[in-house]
């Protein structure tokens, strides 16, 4: 039995309880939890913005150790360190045979899969096909990244999600070039990564839009050269440090439609607009056919930064170990499994970056 916390309800409280979990089958590796973030996509399951199967035990964004492996794992064994991932490919669809793992059709089949029991014999699900707000957990062979000894397994957490998605929006899907403009539309934890992952790719100006006061003098920290409020004018704001033109890249990190308009308007005719924020399927946006026409802009989504775990967490842990990333600043509070709910709440008031769940 292992303590974690369980989804009964959308839109009700994580409950801190036992569950059984099965020892690894075929294909699965057992992981003992370090440290999981809480991300806003585990706040979107939990308030019904995104679907799931229920009860299900949530938290995605972890790095563990090893436990145990099933028959015919050969990526890693007992004792390894690894990054979850929590969206895995299955490498022999349509989509991964295109180069694109992160929209693999079978991707999310794991999120419907039961998981383990509740103390009365209740299945449970692992949310995002991980499960990983618990002590321990079981995925597939090809949910985790294994990643050297030698990584804090703080730090290793962040970069199997916010740091990821950030980074792979920048390098991935916008592919940004130095002297490029850039503004950024939420600072969360995948705001802030984006800013980083701005920096390393030499883009100025980049600026930093939120509606907390209070985040300027983190975002300058992550790279940001210019902070602004998000309000009315904001755009105009952003416009004015562009050359009147506006950003050539704009990110949204917030998924909503009004913040997505912003990141809209901010952005320059014939610039990019990146959607990074996950949205409600209950919230549509809107653009008039002539703005589509006049403006020239290209909207485009964005599943997990575009990214593939394996080649690109190798990738972020040797910009770790040069210096040129910096993941430590992402945290800005550690908790117990207990304190979820309430880290949720300081995400809905939109106060510090990452919060780590510790074990």
């Amino acid at each position: 039995m292992v303590m974690a916390a369980v989804l009964r309800e959308q839109g009700k409280p994580l409950e801190v309880l036992e569950i059984d979990l099965p020892e690894p089958g075929p294909g699965q590796v057992r992981v003992r939890l370090a440290a999981v973030g809480v991300c806003h996509s585990d706040l979107s399951l939990a308030n019904g913005t995104l679907r799931l199967s229920l009860p299900a035990v949530l938290g995605h964004e972890g790095a563990g150790v090893v436990v145990s492996v099933g028959d015919g794992v050969t990526r890693v064994r007992p004792g390894d360190h690894v990054v979850l991932n929590w969206t895995p490919a299955c490498g022999d669809c349509w989509f991964c045979q295109q180069g694109e793992p992160y929209l693999c059709a079978h991707g999310e089949e794991g999120a419907n899969r039961p998981h383990g029991t509740l103390a009365d014999g209740t299945v449970v699900y692992p949310g995002l096909s991980t499960g990983a707000f618990a002590e321990e957990t079981v995925v597939a062979e090809k949910g985790v990244v294994p990643i050297p000894d030698d990584v804090p397994l703080g730090q290793a957490a962040v970069l199997g999600c916010a740091v990821l998605t950030g980074f792979g929006a920048v390098h991935n899907t916008a592919r940004v070039q130095p002297g490029q403009s850039v503004v950024v539309v939420g600072l969360g934890g995948v705001g802030l990564s984006v800013l980083q992952a701005a920096r390393i790719a030499g883009a100025g100006p980049i600026i930093a839009v939120d509606t907390v006061e209070s985040k300027e003098d983190i975002a300058r920290a992550h790279g940001a050269t210019d902070f602004v409020v998000s309000d009315a004018v904001a755009s105009k704001q952003v416009r004015k440090l562009t050359e009147g033109r506006g950003a050539d890249y704009a990110f949204e990190c917030v998924g909503l439609p009004q913040t997505i308009r912003t990141a809209w308007s901010a952005s320059r005719r014939g610039g990019t607009v990146v959607v990074v924020g996950v949205g409600s399927a209950k919230a549509p946006v809107e653009f008039s056919a002539l703005e589509l026409y006049w403006f020239g802009r290209t909207l485009h989504g964005c599943v997990y930064g575009n990214s593939d775990p394996d080649a690109d967490v190798p990738k972020l842990l040797e910009h770790l170990s040069a210096g040129r990333l910096e993941i430590g600043s992402l945290v800005t509070g550690e908790i117990r499994l207990d304190g979820v709910n309430d880290a949720f709440q300081d995400m809905i008031a939109g106060k510090g970056a990452r919060t780590l769940v510790r074990f």
